[in-house]
């Protein structure tokens, strides 16, 4: 049986990363190492046969973190044949401020080059090249991996502050309790007690503790 699918569009669904009430804005990235440039145009006419118009093709080269902060792209698809290491960790390093999707076509399906470029921060590898009716399925995937990664990293930075602010608050109540000879818990009533004083966050006033009496 066939199965019927919607047209494509040239916006991504609320749920993506994606403003999703405009065309996509995206930087079509060549590998300046590449032999054969065909393949960047292939790429392109895949996009705009799609429905997809912003498109601005330009090389992994040095000017690339002021194109992207110029363009402010929501999505980088790099065209690269062999998956090169610099291009791919070129494009990465430039939007590690700002990330933003980006999906990598190449001929190359070594499965050290995929797990190398992934862990770049590569949002999509894909090998078996780019047929127009496969845009918009692409696309999406790679807005719904970004924002499934974005948000576990969220949660891990989250975790790590948690961490970071409870052996602050430990180290304070630690030196308050053996300067005072006090309990545990009176040393936390007179850093709660400082926090409300001086209007600061309870592990700043934990901070000050440390930075007087450590």
């Amino acid at each position: 049986m066939t199965r019927r699918h919607p047209p494509p569009s040239s916006s991504l669904p609320p749920q993506g990363a994606a403003p999703a009430n405009r065309t996509l804005r995206i930087l079509l990235v060549r590998d300046p190492h590449d032999a054969d440039p065909l393949n960047v145009e292939t790429i392109r006419a895949g996009l705009v046969s799609t429905g997809f118009t912003d498109i601005e093709t330009v090389d992994a080269d040095l000017r690339l973190p002021d194109v992207i902060t110029a363009r402010q792209p929501d999505l980088i698809i790099i065209a690269s044949e062999s998956a090169a290491r610099d291009t791919v960790e070129h494009v990465c390093v430039s939007t590690q401020h700002a990330p933003r999707p980006i999906v990598l076509f190449t001929d190359n399906d070594d499965a050290r080059r995929i797990k190398a470029a992934l862990s770049a921060g590569i949002t999509a590898y894909i090998v078996d090249g780019l047929r127009a009716e496969r845009v918009k399925t692409v696309l999406d995937v790679a807005y719904a991996r970004f924002e499934i990664d974005q948000q576990l990293r969220a949660e891990l930075d989250a975790t790590r502050l948690k961490l970071a602010e409870r052996k602050v608050m430990e180290r304070a109540k630690g030196l308050l309790m053996q300067a005072r000879g006090i309990t545990e818990d009176e040393a936390y009533k007179r850093l709660r007690s400082m926090a409300m004083e001086r209007g600061i966050k309870l592990v700043d006033a934990a901070q000050r503790v440390i930075d007087v009496m450590g």
